[in-house]
C-alpha cells in the first residue's frame, strides 16, 4: 500500500546522502518533497505542516549539521519523527472484566463484521482466549448471516437476535450469555453508515451504556485517505475511542488513513488488516511500518512470519528428505501453501531492506508461483510422490488441466528434477529459484534465493526450500568441478 510514498520518500533523500555538508537549502528542498509526498497520499494537511515543521527544527540543529555523516542522519530524524507520528510502539488490548467486552465501530464498508471475527480467532489461537461473537448490525442486509458464516467457520459462537431492533439490548443479552457461558471475551459488531449521522452514534452510544466495554475499536478502511480524520474526529467525540484497526493495507490506496488518524485522536493503531484470510490480522508496531515506508524493510516481522509457518522439527526432517532426494511434489507444494500464508513473495520484499523497488525486475512473481501450484494441483497424489511417473501422456493431460502449456509443464518437472539431484549434493538449499525462474527463462534472483549472491533470507526460512543458509559451502563443489575439468582434458 506504501509503495507510491516510499518511491517518493526515497527520491527526495537521494540528494541528502552522500552529502558531506548540510545546509538549510537542500534540507528545504529534501523536505518540500518529502511534504508533497505526505500529501499525494493523503495524509491529512495539518498532519503534514506539523510534521515537516517539527523536522525541519530538528535537521537545523546542531546534532545534525555537525554529525559525521549529516545526510544519514537527517533520514533518521525522519525515520524517529515518522514513529512517532503513527505511535512510538505497539499497544496491546485492555481485556479487563467477565467478560471483557470489545466493541467494533465505523462507518459501512469498513470492513467491521471481517475484522471481528478475524479478532476473535487471533485471541483464541494466539492468547488462549473463549470468545463469542455478538451480531449487533440490525440494518445492513445479511449482516448477521455474514457474521454467522464466519462463526461456523472458525467455530465461534455468534449471539444474534433476528427479529430486534434495539441493537443496544441486543449486546446486553449478548454479554448476559457470554457471562452465563464462561466465555472471556465478548466482541460486539456494530452497525455502520455511509456517513456519520445523528440516528447512528445514539445507538452506539446507548450501546456503549449498556455494556461498558473495555475496547472501543474504530475499524476503518484505509482507502479514507482525507476523510479519515473527520471520520476519527467524530467518533472519537462521540464514544471515545480506545483505538484502531486498519483494514485493507494490502490493497492500492495511499495510506494517508495510517498516518492522520493516530495523530487526530491520540489513540494508537492496534492492529491493521492485510489480507481476506482469517489470519490476516496483525498487531501495528509504529517503528516497524515507518523502516518500511522508508525502505529500510521488517526483518523481524519476516523472522516472526516465518517462526509461524516453519516449525524447527518439521525444518530438519524437511531437509533430510532433502539429503536423501526423496523431496517430492506434495512437500513442494506445502512449502508454496507457507510462502502464500505469508503473504506471498512480494510481500516478504516488501519486509526485506532495499527489496521493494526491485520487485519489477525480478523473474518470479506470486502469479507464477499460482501457475506452480495449479500445474501441481493437477497431478494425482501418485504423481505427486513419485515425479517419475510423468511420462509424456501424463504431462499433457497436467498441462490441459491447470490450462498451461506443455513446456510449462516439462520445465517445471525437469527444474524439480535438478533441483532435488543438486539439494542432495553440497549446494544444500540454495536451488529453488532456479527451478521456479525456468517457467520464465529466467537466471537467479540475486540475494534473495541463493544463486548468484549468497545470503539469502533470514535465519527461520530453513524450512523451506530455497531459502535460508545451506549448511555445506560451495567451495568443495567448485574443486569437484575444477578437478572433473583438469582429467577431460
Amino acid at each position: 500500500m506504501f509503495e507510491l510514498l516510499t518511491d517518493k520518500l526515497n527520491d527526495a533523500f537521494r540528494g541528502l546522502t552522500g552529502r558531506g555538508v548540510l545546509n538549510e537549502a537542500n534540507i528545504n528542498d529534501a523536505l518540500r518533497e518529502v511534504r508533497r509526498a505526505l500529501l499525494e497520499a493523503d495524509v491529512n494537511y495539518q498532519v503534514v505542516k506539523d510534521f515537516i515543521a517539527e523536522v525541519k527544527a530538528e535537521c537545523l540543529g546542531e546534532r545534525v549539521l555537525k554529525s559525521v555523516k549529516p545526510g544519514q542522519q537527517a533520514i533518521k530524524v525522519v525515520h524517529d519523527h515518522l514513529v512517532s507520528l503513527l505511535g512510538d510502539e505497539h499497544v496491546s488490548l485492555s481485556l479487563g472484566g467477565k467478560p471483557a467486552v470489545v466493541m467494533l465501530v465505523g462507518l459501512h464498508g469498513g470492513g467491521k463484521t471481517t475484522s471481528a471475527a478475524k479478532l476473535a480467532h487471533r485471541l483464541r489461537q494466539r492468547e488462549g482466549r473463549s470468545v463469542m461473537l455478538a451480531a449487533c448490525d440490525l440494518h445492513r442486509p445479511a449482516a448477521i448471516d455474514q457474521l454467522e458464516i464466519l462463526g461456523r467457520q472458525l467455530d465461534i459462537p455468534v449471539h444474534s437476535q433476528r427479529g430486534s431492533r434495539d441493537i443496544a439490548q441486543v449486546a446486553l443479552e449478548a454479554r448476559q450469555a457470554a457471562a452465563a457461558a464462561g466465555v472471556d471475551t465478548l466482541i460486539v459488531d456494530t452497525a455502520g453508515r455511509h456517513q456519520i449521522d445523528r440516528d447512528l452514534v445514539q445507538e452506539l452510544v446507548a450501546t456503549k451504556e449498556r455494556v461498558q466495554p473495555c475496547e472501543i475499536l474504530l475499524v476503518a478502511d484505509s482507502a479514507l485517505g482525507q476523510e479519515a480524520v473527520s471520520v476519527a474526529r467524530h467518533f472519537d467525540q462521540a464514544l471515545g475511542i480506545t483505538g484502531l484497526i486498519l483494514t485493507k493495507l494490502d490493497g492500492d490506496a495511499r495510506g494517508g488513513a495510517a498516518l492522520s488518524m493516530r495523530r487526530v485522536t491520540g489513540q494508537p493503531i492496534k492492529f491493521i488488516g492485510t489480507g481476506e484470510s482469517m489470519d490476516a490480522l496483525e498487531p501495528f508496531h509504529p517503528d516497524r511500518l515507518a523502516s518500511r515506508i522508508l525502505g529500510m524493510g521488517d526483518v523481524v516481522g519476516l523472522v516472526e512470519k516465518a517462526s509461524e509457518q516453519f516449525a524447527e522439527e518439521e525444518a530438519a526432517k524437511l531437509e533430510e528428505k532433502m539429503r536423501r532426494q526423496s523431496f517430492d511434489f506434495e512437500d513442494f507444494r506445502a512449502q508454496l501453501g507457507k510462502l502464500k500464508k505469508m503473504g506471498g513473495l512480494m510481500s516478504m520484499l516488501d519486509l526485506l531492506p532495499g527489496m521493494g523497488r526491485l520487485k519489477e525486475k525480478l523473474p518470479v512473481d506470486d502469479k507464477q508461483l499460482q501457475r506452480v501450484d495449479a500445474i501441481i494441483g493437477s497431478m494425482t497424489p501418485q504423481e505427486r510422490r513419485n515425479p517419475r511417473l510423468l511420462d509424456h501422456s501424463r504431462r499433457r493431460r497436467i498441462a490441459a488441466g491447470s490450462g498451461v502449456e506443455d513446456k510449462e509443464v516439462n520445465a517445471l518437472v525437469d527444474r524439480f528434477d535438478m533441483m532435488k539431484k543438486m539439494m542432495g549434493g553440497a549446494g544444500g538449499m540454495d536451488n529453488m529459484q532456479e527451478m521456479l525462474s525456468g517457467l520464465q527463462g529466467g537466471g537467479g534472483m540475486p540475494g534473495m534465493f541463493g544463486g548468484k549472491q549468497r545470503g539469502g533470507m533470514p535465519p527461520g526460512f530453513g524450512g523451506m526450500p530455497g531459502f535460508g543458509q545451506p549448511r555445506h559451502g560451495t567451495k568443495g563443489t567448485k574443486k569437484k568441478k575444477q578437478k572433473r575439468k583438469k582429467r577431460k582434458r
